[in-house]
């Protein structure tokens, strides 16, 4: 005798997953041109384009070319790119004067960019390590990566690039107290409508290195990063650091690395609700390119998948060297 089957079910969650329109019309979570930041390499020169071998797709831009990648990212939609400077290695001193250069290079990029695509967002890095002749973010005495001398530096280095145009400055340096100063310095300046994107919660991680090659970092730094960058082990941590940025002016935070902190992410726009941003780092692009190089995974499939996942996690914005690739992927449809 056969055995009577139980009844299935009312609920079956596969119908709402048939089809295509049916998919779009239960989907939880979007992509958007309008969420992406895109990191550029400048170095000096003309007409410029240099591979940087780590990062594979990615080159160093002359200003030149970069005003050009700054037309492309507003044409694409692109709201905001990000600018990394390739300092010439003689410009480097261990008080790291270069940094608040008014034409040091990254200065010279912002104007040209402002002055060729006033509409695009010009985001900038503030920290001193493409400046530091010892490739720490901050000033080094006697071993030690000295805080407060190092803020003093970070104000001078964010007013000369407030001075040159930029929109967003992007503190990604991990001393306290900066953000305050920097707050402070630019109501002080005439510069308050200058937003502050701060890099809140950034990792001591292993990701970077790719970057560190982009900068021309990798040689010059002197031990490591851990006695300003956070544990990796720490998430409470992370939520004391975004609390305290909020507090004293920040207008954006930010989480780096990307996918592996994915759940701070989370907890970090679940705790605060303010704009949250995450960071797609070199390594995390090199994993993703060398894979797909190699024919093991699919790459625009895993990149949007990738991007789609910061957004799951409550990401306002991703940082991220895929930005016109998947802002033209976006567009397709």
């Amino acid at each position: 005798m056969r055995p009577t089957l139980a009844p299935f079910p009312m609920t079956r969650l596969r119908r709402t997953r048939r089809t295509a329109a049916l998919r779009a019309l239960t989907c939880e979570t979007t992509l958007g041109v309008g969420n992406l930041i895109w990191p550029i390499f400048i170095r000096d020169g003309e007409g410029v384009e240099e591979p940087i071998p780590s990062m594979p797709g990615v080159v160093r831009r002359s200003i030149d070319l970069a005003v050009k990648a700054a037309e492309e990212a507003a044409g694409l939609g692109i709201p905001a790119i990000c600018l990394f400077p390739y300092t010439d290695p003689a410009l480097k001193t261990e008080l790291c004067e270069e940094a608040w250069n008014p034409e040091n290079l990254s200065n010279r990029t912002i104007r040209a960019i402002k002055a060729a695509v006033p509409e695009i967002a010009v985001m900038t890095d503030v920290a001193l390590d493409p400046y530091n002749a010892n490739g720490h973010d901050g000033i080094v005495r006697d071993g030690i990566i000295v805080n407060d001398e190092t803020v003093e530096a970070l104000v001078k280095m964010a007013l000369a690039q407030a001075e040159a145009g930029a929109d967003i400055l992007g503190p990604s340096d991990m001393m306290d107290g900066r953000i305050g100063a920097m707050r402070r310095a630019l109501e002080e300046n005439g510069y308050p409508d200058v937003a502050i994107m701060s890099y809140a919660a950034k990792y001591a991680s292993a990701f970077y290195g790719p970057f560190r090659d982009a900068v021309g970092a990798s040689g010059a730094l002197k031990g490591d990063k851990k006695t300003y960058q956070m544990d990796p082990a720490n998430t409470d941590e992370a939520l004391r650091l975004i609390e305290r940025d909020l507090s004293e002016g920040a207008d954006m935070v930010m989480v780096k690395p990307g996918m592996p902190y994915l759940d701070i992410c989370r907890r970090v726009k679940d705790a605060f609700g303010a704009p949250t941003y995450a960071y797609q780092v070199s390594g995390e692009y090199a994993m993703l390119m060398a894979a797909a190089q190699n024919g093991w995974l699919d790459r625009e499939k895993v990149m949007m998948e990738s991007l789609l996942s910061f957004r799951r996690a409550g990401c306002d914005g991703i940082l991220t060297y895929f930005a016109p690739e998947a802002a033209r992927v976006l567009r397709r449809g």
